[in-house]
């Protein structure tokens, strides 16, 4: 089992959601920011991380607000542990994303994210949690 961290950083009724490139597993699909989190690694310490690299910001981690363990059609098994941002230091710059959009939350739903994500995407889009 992979275990990842996202971010759902919040800026009002915005959400910040990162579109992934044609060379990447699952490519084009929309997610949140984030990623692995590396042997001996605290989840909070792996997100901050991952922010920074992927967006350059430094970002204060706030809960945990989702955890999701989901099993893709091809066999591969992700536990998603998500955290709310709702500020962070310095200029947020698109590093690595084909796209990084923010979007009322009432329209996460008009976006095609991963799978794993979509429990999560239909809480945001009906207010249900952040």
């Amino acid at each position: 089992m992979i275990r990842v961290v996202a971010a759902v950083i919040v800026r009002g009724d915005e959400i910040l959601v990162c579109q992934r490139t044609r060379h990447q597993s699952k490519p084009l699909k929309w997610e949140f920011p984030g990623g692995k989190i590396e042997t001996g690694e605290q989840p909070r310490d792996a997100l901050r991380r991952e922010l920074d690299e992927e967006l350059g910001i430094d970002a204060h981690i706030g809960d945990e607000v989702e955890r999701i363990t989901h099993t893709y059609q091809d066999g591969g098994t992700v536990e998603l542990r998500f955290y709310v941002v709702r500020s962070f230091n310095r200029e947020l710059e698109n590093r690595i994303f084909r796209d990084v959009r923010w979007v009322q939350r009432s329209r996460l739903l008009d976006y095609d994210f991963l799978e794993a994500d979509a429990p999560l995407v239909r809480q945001l889009a009906e207010g249900k949690l952040v």
